[in-house]
């Protein structure tokens, strides 16, 4: 259990740096929403916010009073039990609480969590602050995400901050190093979080699995090896694709990752720093599992499960984009949901998904491990998605 000091430092840090994310934005950004999949900047703000009232004031603080009676009914994301909500489509048509109102609303939220922590030793607080500040990072993430699709889906597609920007130097940082492939034996692996820090109920517990074999990349896939399989008429194979992606691609017209462009005869990518062009030294991104999937195909090999990612990943450099892997996301031996409402944070999402690994440029500090388990539909690719291969 993190120490209470520790603790407050961590919460705060945490509060700051969602609002230094947003701080590039102009108040016409906070509110648009392109897709089901992307939540307007504010609400983002908001919910994370709502997050630490209704877990943990509302219960713990005394005499604590609500900011505002409507905001439980604004900012509840997908928690059924607790009560009803804005349906997620509708999330950016609410101009109102403004943006004003809605920092005024995280101002007074932070201010009464502090005093609580400064003035409980309580460790099942402290527990339930330690899963809000990393439920806010992962916030942190698709807030970056959500900004980057709602400025490349604008016609301008403008600059995400035209100051120095640490996220915006490490989107597409080149990897030299060579092309090899890690060989792993066969035999019994232990998976699963193993220590004493936070990590989700979704990592435990830690099990036995036995692995054949297997050899996996010590890179990722790079836009360079990917335009290859776009010239080599990867989209038009039908033979590469699983049937659903086939239909997908069909249906969507990729021909594509998300966000290029071909201009000229020469393949464009929207980034944080506006419309660049694609480096064929950098690691490929923003794909979807289907592509993945085609593309592994395609080289004759295929993506790693995460049990052989978690078995390898000592062995090579990881962080920099999320790595589609192999395996349905599904519980663990003997896996047990949070008792409450927070028991709907990972299980209910036990099913139609595929896990990744790793992290990626997005990913906040202090919040990615080894036994990280992150879950999307197999069609979405506005996160920081890659590939890496094994065979």
């Amino acid at each position: 259990m993190i120490a209470t000091q520790t603790l407050l430092d961590f919460f705060k840090e945490t509060r700051v740096h969602t609002e230094t994310i947003c701080a590039p934005l102009q108040i016409e950004d906070y509110v648009v929403q392109p897709i089901v999949d992307v939540s307007p900047p504010k609400w983002h703000l908001g919910h994370t916010t709502w997050f630490f009232e209704e877990f943990i004031l509302k219960h713990h603080k005394k005499g604590y009073v609500l900011f505002s009676d409507d905001f439980a009914f604004v900012f509840n994301s997908y928690y059924e039990s607790v009560g009803k909500r804005v349906v997620r489509t509708d999330r950016g048509n609410l101009s109102r609480p403004t943006v004003e109102q809605v920092y005024a609303y995280r101002n007074y939220v932070t201010e009464h969590l502090i005093e609580l922590l400064e003035e409980s030793k309580d460790l099942e607080i402290n527990k339930l602050v330690t899963i809000g500040i990393h439920h806010e990072k992962q916030h942190q993430e698709l807030l970056l995400t959500d900004i980057k699709y709602i400025l490349g889906n604008n016609p301008l597609m403008p600059i995400y901050d035209t100051r120095t920007s640490s996220h915006q130097d490490l989107e597409n940082q080149i990897n030299n190093t060579a092309q090899s492939w890690i060989s792993f034996p066969e035999g019994i692996y232990e998976i699963g979080y193993n220590g004493n820090g936070f990590c989700y109920d979704n990592e435990q517990g830690r099990h036995k699995v036995y692995i054949h074999d297997f050899e996996i990349s010590n890179r990722l896939v790079t836009n360079g090896e990917y335009i290859a399989f776009i010239e080599a008429g990867g989209y038009s194979k039908t033979l590469l694709w699983h049937a659903e992606g086939w239909d997908w691609i069909q249906t969507q017209q990729i021909k594509a990752p998300l966000y290029w462009h071909l201009i000229d005869g020469e393949w464009h990518q929207y980034t944080l720093k506006g419309l660049q062009k694609v480096d064929p030294d950098a690691p490929l991104t923003h794909i979807s599992y289907y592509e993945a999937f085609a593309y592994a195909q395609w080289r004759d090999m295929r993506l790693p499960t995460e049990f052989e990612w978690e078995a390898a990943q000592e062995h090579f450099d990881w962080g920099q984009r999320w790595e589609w892997t192999e395996s349905a996301y599904l519980p663990y031996p003997g896996y047990t949901k949070e008792a409450g409402a927070l028991g709907e944070y990972n299980g209910k999402f036990m099913v139609n998904q595929k896990v990744l690994r790793g992290g990626s440029i997005a990913t906040p500090k202090k919040h990615t491990r080894a036994t990280y388990r992150n879950f999307f539909q197999t069609g979405l690719r506005w996160q920081y998605t890659g590939i890496r291969l094994a065979k």
